[in-house]
């Protein structure tokens, strides 16, 4: 350490630079005192990268001189007017702190750093503005070594160290640069961690460099900062060239030893191996701290269910108290402008004055009704009595398609009566996928807003899921899970809506809430469940569920529940629902031939307009024809769908002859469509020959054993292809002391289409040879199985008389059914000559 007295003060911009400190005005430098400070900031990197030593010539760097928050300027010279941000920086800070004892320019630092007793003289500086320091290119006397002007600068900077503005808890560092630099412009930022690469010094095969030890290392870096870890390139490791990395606890010591050690040479006497060693020091940015992110991605099995319970938690208390009022919106028709009163005053005036045909149809419309409605009174009466009880079971309408179920209870029992909800199951069953579900069930009830689709993308992220962590994320809900929630929300809406009228003055007001609702069934909103197990083979998801929500409404006496349905075995998934209750049940049939009479005479007088003379000359006194009109609702029945076509047709002046037979040719048109001709014996449970046989049975008898059916051999006992086509309406199937006791055509006009498909002589050739071709195909089955036996029972040793009762009991079996296929076949015969000869 040189002896020398350090009597020197800090030195701004606006001092002069003292006299024994002899400025070299390289050519980075320009004459005159404020260019000077400016262009001694000349940012230009030498073309080759490195900054060349003369003789008695060395390198300083200083640190901590800019900000290294601001580096960032150096993103803004591909903008034309930012084509110089360290000489724009200098600008800033000279300006900035013109009036402070603080150094401004790498120029006035070095004037700092450097003892004024030492034969030094600075000739450049290069600024580094990315890693906040500078380099200073300096002379000095030859006796000097450049270590002991090391060693004697960071003591004078120990003592006098100038603190920067932006940094005034860290002094300014300056250390000697061992190695060769390279200055490069690219897009690299300091990092805490450097990573030295050992390169050899020449490229001839010989001059491998040594792989540097731990120990080595601290030695050689220890001095300019602490170090956090020193890491070695592990052993099993083939990438070239080998490398260490270091890693510094602060970003400024990384800095210093990175400007200061790149490119330095390690001799073989301090461990660099025989040729010695190059030392390559980069930045290895290291990877930020993103604990909470790796850990999230690393327990999947956690974090998924947790992710699920918070997003649904977030849906129920976002979105449910939006679906409840939508869904109390659609039952009490908030939003329907059909029920605002100004809205009727204003169409009820505009049909008084135009009475426009719409008008006089729904008035023909209601006069029929009236007839029907006067022979269902009882039932009306009984379903209103029914809604003022407090009985915790169903309301079950029950009969055919047609009957008039829905315009029993909507436009008579419950009419004029608030808070109904309708839900209709038919578009709901015949939803294709879930997602269709679900919106049409939430569609039937109001829920809205209803992402349907998202369970369809759930469902694939929770089999990718899988996949991956071996379990389910729990995503994906099933269709029964989505139901449920739509249901509930719908529950809480009938509360809310069955609550509504609620004060605080009545009565009973000290009552909770369920024993309000329990006391009040007046105040319950009615739910009305249409076409309930409407195509309940293909699937009961959807049915098993409304019957579970049904139950909860009427034991909670949150709502009446009623169900219409033409399915005669509504019993069975009640009884799962409700299995402790007996149901309360109408069953509609077809009207009286008086009644269907009435009905149709109604719709024809109602729309009859007054003559000239103050006189209404009624159809039903009028028309002549209208005398066939007892024969021809004889043929026709009493289904209420079909008595309206007919009185459709009258109205259009056909007579009753011609509208019947119209009638009957359709129904025969679309049996044959139905159940007959384009069967898919994969989407149904029944065969052409199994329909063909009960219409050819029908039309002879109108009614047939049930048992005796079951016994024939197209039939084979299969109960389950009878219920098909009863549910296919086909036909009816008749119960007595609760069993099945005889079977009638689905619709009383159906015995006359039967009648009339087994009069066309080749239809009934083709099909009765159809039946005849499958009863030949069974009894050959059973001749195989016999003769197969047969076959069996020969090769045993020893046939003795234990087999001879089995043999006979084969061989009369074979005999039976030889001359059935000879009868078939017989009969077949006959029926191909009709075809051949009739059209």
């Amino acid at each position: 350490m040189l002896g020398v007295r350090y009597a020197f003060g800090a030195v701004t911009a606006r001092h002069r630079i003292p006299s024994f400190i002899r400025i070299y005005r390289s050519p980075w430098l320009v004459a005159g005192r404020r260019e000077q400070r400016y262009k001694s900031f000349a940012p230009e990197i030498p073309k080759s990268g490195h900054i060349e030593e003369g003789p008695n010539e060395s390198l300083l760097f200083i640190d901590n001189i800019f900000p290294l928050k601001l580096s960032f300027l150096l993103c803004l010279t591909n903008f034309p007017f930012f084509t110089d941000p360290e000489l724009l920086l200098q600008k800033v800070l000279t300006q900035l702190h013109e009036n402070q004892r603080l150094p401004a320019d790498p120029l006035n630092i070095a004037q700092q750093a450097l003892p004024e007793n030492l034969s030094t003289q600075v000739k450049n500086t290069l600024p580094r503005l990315k890693e906040g320091g500078a380099y200073v290119k300096f002379s000095h006397d030859p006796k000097l070594k450049p270590s002991d002007i090391e060693s004697a600068l960071q003591e004078y900077l120990s003592q006098k160290s100038p603190k920067p503005w932006f940094n005034p808890f860290r002094g300014i560092d300056a250390h000697l640069v061992r190695g060769r630099p390279w200055l490069e412009d690219l897009q690299r930022w300091p990092s805490t961690t450097l990573r030295i690469e050992f390169l050899p010094t020449s490229p001839s095969p010989g001059a491998e460099p040594a792989e540097l030890a731990e120990e080595t290392l601290y030695t050689l870096f220890r001095t300019y900062g602490k170090l956090g870890d020193i890491t070695l390139q592990p052993k099993g490791s083939k990438d070239l060239p080998k490398y260490a990395t270091l890693n510094y606890g602060s970003i400024r010591d990384a800095i210093m030893a990175k400007n200061c050690m790149h490119g330095f040479v390690l001799p073989e006497s301090e461990g660099g191996g025989k040729n010695g060693t190059l030392l390559k020091l980069v930045y290895q940015q290291r990877a930020k701290a993103r604990f909470w992110r790796e850990w999230i991605f690393s327990h999947p099995r956690i974090v998924v269910p947790i992710v699920a319970a918070l997003l649904a938690s977030a849906a129920v208390t976002i979105f449910d108290p939006i679906r409840t009022f939508f869904i109390k919106c659609h039952i009490s028709q908030a939003f329907q402008l059909t029920e605002n009163d100004i809205y009727k005053w204003f169409r009820s005036q505009l049909m008084r004055a135009n009475e426009i045909l719409t008008f006089k149809h729904r008035k023909g419309e209601d006069a029929g009704f009236r007839a029907l409605w006067d022979d269902r009174r009882g039932d009306i009466e009984q379903i209103r009595t029914w809604l003022m009880e407090t009985a915790d079971t169903f309301i079950v309408v029950q009969g055919p398609r047609g009957s008039g179920k829905r315009e029993l209870v909507l436009d008579e029992a419950i009419k004029g009566r608030k808070n109904t909800l309708v839900i209709d199951c038919k578009p709901i069953q015949e939803a294709r996928g879930d997602s269709r579900t679900i919106f049409a069930a939430a569609q039937a009830v109001g829920y809205r807003p209803v992402f349907s689709w998202m369970n369809t993308f759930s469902s694939m992220i929770d089999l990718a899921a899988q996949g991956t962590i071996g379990t389910k994320t729990g995503f994906s809900e099933t269709l029964d899970t989505q139901l449920a929630k739509i249901f509930q929300n719908t529950t809480y809406a009938l509360k809310e809506l069955a609550l509504e009228g609620r004060k605080k003055d009545q009565k009973d007001s000290e009552l909770g809430e369920d024993e309000y609702l329990e006391a009040h069934p007046e105040r319950r909103p009615v739910v009305v469940i249409n076409n309930f197990l409407h195509k309940s083979q293909e699937s009961t998801v959807v049915y098993d569920k409304i019957s579970e929500w049904a139950a909860a409404l009427t034991t909670t006496n949150v709502a009446h529940v009623i169900f219409l349905t033409s399915d005669v075995s509504f019993s069975k998934p009640l009884s799962k629902a409700l299995p402790d209750r007996v149901f309360r049940q109408i069953s509609l049939g077809d009207c009286s031939p008086e009644v269907a009479k009435r009905f149709v005479v109604n719709h024809l007088d109602a729309d009859v307009e007054v003559g000239r003379d103050g006189k209404k000359i009624l159809p039903s006194e009028s028309r002549e024809d209208l005398t066939e009109l007892d024969d021809c609702i004889d043929i026709l029945g009493g289904r209420l769908r079909d008595l309206e076509f007919l009185a459709r047709r009258l109205k259009a002046l056909e007579s009753p002859q011609k509208a019947v037979h119209q009638i009957i040719h359709q129904s025969a048109s679309e049996i044959l469509k139905m159940y007959i001709l384009d069967v898919d014996s994969s989407a149904h449970p029944w065969t052409s020959e199994q329909a063909w046989l009960l219409v050819k049975s029908l039309a002879s008898n109108p009614s047939l054993r049930y048992n005796e059916l079951l016994l024939s051999d197209t039939f084979k006992s299969s109960e389950p292809t009878l219920r098909a086509l009863e549910q296919a309406e086909l036909i009816t199937i008749v119960s007595c002391n609760g069993r099945p006791h005889s079977i009638k055509p689905g619709k009383p006009v159906y015995l006359a289409a039967f009648r009339q498909l087994t009069a066309d002589k080749v239809l009934a050739a083709r099909l009765d040879l159809a039946v005849l071709n499958q009863l030949i195909k069974i009894e050959t089955q059973t001749i195989e199985k016999s003769e197969a036996e047969l076959g069996l029972l020969g090769r045993l040793p020893g046939q003795g008389r234990e087999v001879r009762d089995r043999v006979k009991w084969l061989l009369g079996k074979m005999q039976a059914s030889q001359g059935k296929v000879e009868r078939y076949e017989m009969d077949g015969a006959g029926l191909k000559k009709i075809l051949q000869r009739e059209f």
